[in-house]
């Protein structure tokens, strides 16, 4: 049979752009996905308790594009939620990001109060201040308290995630955590902050239900057999495993989860808690919290960063590095393609996306390619 499109990969990038393709140009549409599942790693599901959980650790939408946040809602219902986290510092749970209130949790009081008068002196109140240009300051006292969140929270949390120091990797990544000169104890400040009313899986099935688009799970692009017969494809798998790794492997961060049911109604006070300095997992995130759910019961999942190596595990995240001159490379390969495969997502794009800008990628593109752009 043939198709307009072959999108390969079921998530955010791929199930947008086959409904934009499938609904705003009357186009059919191919979606494949190795997994069993639509959703990719947003992808969520009732464990055997009947709590909802998310398979491949913790998904919090937030963003500050209202065109992506109205384009998901006609696909869904939302839950209001402003997602927490804590840091556990010397036995401690300390709020994250540090913040003013964070202070007071680990300093006495009076000298808590100093460093918040030098703090806003310094940057001004309701500031984000990056953690390495705050260990820049000339002030002692300022560049001494930046030596300690430095220490207790971003250097062996930045390790145990990425394998590297946290002035290895570009300077967004340290960014996307501040220091935060005020009192907002939420993770995310963005304008929409929410859950899927229903969860995440509910929500693609909507996304996806068009007539023109014809899913296939289960299925790797590298099985697709010779009857499918495509104009277009969008890729959004590792874009070196797309040219066999033709110029080397590009540096990717896997997960490994460990889930766990308890007989309690809750295990914390917030739904997320990291673990910087102690433990082999990153963090520990209560589902319930998440979602809204109620039960006497709860489940929570342990994530434990690894290593990503091909055939054996997932690759999570692209490595955040500054220097991208083997992506170029890659880059270069799929311009010689001429536009017949686009590449797309965090994988194909080797961008460390939000789901939101996972989104906004989606439509950029199918923007372009309604204007015959790409």
């Amino acid at each position: 049979m043939r198709y307009n499109w072959l999108i390969v990969g079921a998530g955010f990038t791929g199930g947008i752009l086959a409904e934009r393709l499938a609904s705003q140009l009357s186009q059919n549409v191919l979606l494949i996905d190795k997994r069993t599942h639509i959703g990719g790693n947003a992808y969520d599901e009732p464990d055997e308790h009947g709590i909802l959980v998310h398979k491949y650790g913790p998904h919090i939408f937030h963003t500050n594009d209202e065109k992506v946040w109205n384009y998901l809602s006609e696909f869904t219902e939302w839950l209001a939620y402003e997602h927490r986290v804590m840091a556990v510092i010397d036995d401690r749970f300390v709020p994250v990001p540090f913040n003013l209130n964070s202070l007071e949790t680990v300093f006495p009081a009076a000298y808590a109060e100093r460093l918040e008068r030098a703090l806003v002196r310094a940057y001004g109140i309701d500031a984000n201040v990056p953690i390495l240009r705050m260990r820049e300051h000339p002030d002692p006292e300022i560049r001494s308290l930046s030596d300690y969140v430095y220490s207790n929270v971003f250097e062996n949390y930045t390790l145990k995630q990425w394998g590297l120091r946290p002035e290895e990797l570009a300077p967004t990544v340290t960014g996307r955590v501040p220091v935060r000169i005020g009192r907002d104890d939420r993770y995310f400040q963005d304008t929409y902050q929410a859950m899927p009313k229903n969860g995440f899986t509910p929500m693609f099935r909507r996304i996806l239900a068009h007539s023109n688009i014809t899913l296939e799970l289960g299925c790797d692009f590298g099985d697709l057999g010779t009857d499918i017969e495509y104009d277009r494809m969008v890729y959004t798998g590792p874009i070196d495993a797309f040219f066999d790794y033709i110029h080397g492997e590009l540096p990717y961060r896997s997960l490994r989860f460990e889930f766990e049911h308890m007989e309690c109604e809750w295990l914390q006070p917030v739904a997320t808690i990291n673990y910087p300095n102690s433990e082999a997992y990153t963090r520990i995130t209560e589902f319930k919290r998440l979602t809204g759910q109620r039960a006497n019961s709860t489940s929570i999942v342990r994530e434990y960063p690894q290593a990503y190596i091909p055939g054996e595990n997932d690759p999570y995240y692209p490595v955040p590095l500054s220097n991208r001159d083997l992506y170029a490379r890659y880059e270069s390969e799929a311009q010689k393609l001429g536009g017949r495969v686009l590449f797309a997502g965090r994988l194909g794009d080797y961008k460390y996306y939000n789901m939101d800008q996972a989104v906004g990628r989606a439509l950029q593109l199918f923007r372009e390619i309604a204007q015959g752009k790409p």
